[in-house]
């Protein structure tokens, strides 16, 4: 009876201990295992917990530290599945039993993880896109597996994410997930057959810097201004507060009296725009996690003509920072430029897509060029499949191998006056065209630095152009403007992106 007594306690022991061993949710039922990688599996655990992971035939093991964190490693795999993870726990004091306890996570498959993240234009969901109505009741794919972090922003690193975990891409699971990430990882699943696994970690409305670790930013002094910055929002925050109860008011009121409700100016949340707080709160407990690559879309919120100046610094910060958290070397950073908007004179899109130009400048970057397909009079143009195609290009290239496809439109190399005209080279020109005729949205300036509209043509991998108004044109520029009709593309169609020769 005695002897009964003991194996009881001690089975309930090591069921306790089980019990109390804890995963973080990006590792749960239906994820996406990055193929050709060490398989990583952490969390936490009572102090001094042996914990053993099983994995495809593999099995490891680790012991939870003093302050109860435990990580182990598997052996890297190629693609395929589905699988089953057992991870188990045994007492300090070894007591048995354990076995018989544990987590079983299933129907995990091997393959390819990117993050998608930035801000409205990445977030804006597939069932708002234009091809929507095509798409998304097709949008069964047990091979494609979706996650979607909530909106967190935080004081410091978070162990783990607010999110409902992994899911197969169906109608229902890929409606409000980001269009432009389901179509990327569309195309990638079907040209590379892998799995493909997409985290969607995104919040509309936020400046690049909140996505990046607040010691990294700190670490580079020419970003000093980023916190001035955010000391004059901090500053005038109890103000800002009570403008938005004031406004709320007028609403209420004039809808109670059956009145047009009147608009104001759109006030960003403050957590979201505080350095490092979306790295904290969305993205850092990520970085366990191993990835192929990110693909991300952000930079209207920073085009303020205060802001532009520092982004290809902020980004250049970000991508080698994040490369260095995941500890997996350069991998691929894919992005987007901005498209074409007729924002406020207080903003300037055409310099901070300059600053995006100038971030392809890191290795194994890519930029999907989207001036030909935005909307003028919308910030949000609905056509994320040929976005999510562009990325995809990017990715094939840079990514997969296929260093034979065509996956930039033509990008400004250099320019060389002659006498009367300005002739500007690109690479990436292979076809060049100007769509309608002419090319738009040409400017040339003199010595004077004064830009005029000009006439230019496609000649051959160039383009020409001159002006009345310039006898002697030093400087070319094309698509110069928040919003400007752009109509040069190479053979791929491809489009251009927009530059200026004065720097």
């Amino acid at each position: 009876m005695k002897l009964r007594m003991i194996l009881l306690l001690a089975l309930m022991a090591a069921s306790v201990v089980s019990a109390q061993i804890t995963v973080p949710k990006v590792l749960s039922d239906h994820m996406v295992v990055q193929r050709d990688l060490p398989v990583h599996v952490w969390g936490r655990a009572p102090v001094g917990v042996q914990v053993s992971v099983t994995f495809r035939g593999q099995a490891a093991s680790g012991t939870s530290n003093r302050l109860g964190r435990w990580s182990v490693y598997l052996k890297p795999g190629e693609a395929g599945g589905p699988f089953e993870m057992t991870i188990k726990g045994t007492p300090a004091d070894g007591g048995s039993g354990a076995a018989k306890q544990g987590i079983v996570i299933s129907d995990i498959l091997v393959g390819d993880v990117w993050i998608a993240s930035g801000q409205s234009n990445m977030e804006f969901p597939l069932s708002r896109a234009a091809s929507a109505a095509a798409d998304l009741p097709h949008a069964d794919n047990p091979r494609i597996r979706l996650i979607m972090v909530d909106k967190k922003a935080a004081d410091y690193p978070q162990d783990d994410l607010p999110t409902g975990g992994w899911a197969a891409s169906t109608p229902e699971n890929a409606k409000d997930f980001s269009a432009v990430a389901w179509y990327f990882a569309r195309e990638i699943e079907q040209r590379e057959h892998v799995p493909v696994g997409v985290v969607d970690s995104t919040w509309g409305g936020t400046v690049a810097e909140s996505w990046v670790r607040l010691t990294a930013l700190g670490e580079d002094a020419s970003l000093d201004p980023l916190f001035a910055s955010r000391g004059k929002m901090l500053d005038h925050a109890a103000d800002t507060e009570n403008q938005l109860k004031d406004e709320q008011r007028q609403r209420d009121e004039a809808k109670a009296q059956g009145k047009p409700i009147p608009e104001f100016p759109w006030h960003p949340p403050l957590a979201s725009w505080g350095p490092g707080n979306l790295w904290n709160g969305m993205i850092a407990p990520l970085a366990p996690f191993p990835i192929r690559g990110v693909v991300w879309y952000q930079g209207e919120s920073n085009s303020a003509l205060e802001r532009w100046p520092l982004y290809d610094r902020i980004m250049r910060t970000l991508i080698e920072d994040w490369r260095r958290q995941w500890g997996q070397g350069a991998f691929p950073f894919l992005y987007v430029q901005i498209s074409n908007f007729k924002s406020s004179p207080i903003e300037d899109w055409a310099s901070l897509r300059e600053q995006q130009v100038k971030t392809l400048g890191l290795r194994n970057t890519g930029m999907a060029v989207t001036i030909d397909i935005g909307n003028p009079d919308d910030v949000h143009p609905t056509d994320k499949a040929d976005v999510g195609h562009r990325l995809a290009l990017a990715a094939r290239a840079i990514n997969y191998g296929e260093s034979s496809i065509e996956c930039s439109g033509p990008m400004f190399r250099q320019a060389t006056p002659e006498g009367g005209s300005i002739r500007a080279w690109f690479d990436h020109a292979k076809g060049l065209t100007a769509k309608g005729g002419d090319v738009t949205s040409v400017e040339v300036a003199g010595s004077d630095g004064k830009f005029a509209p000009a006439k230019a043509t496609v000649d051959g991998e160039t383009i020409v152009a001159s002006s009345p108004d310039v006898a002697n044109p030093v400087a070319i520029r094309y698509g110069w403007s928040n919003s400007p009709q752009c109509n040069l593309f190479n053979g791929e169609g491809l489009p251009a992106s927009p530059f200026t020769s004065a720097r």
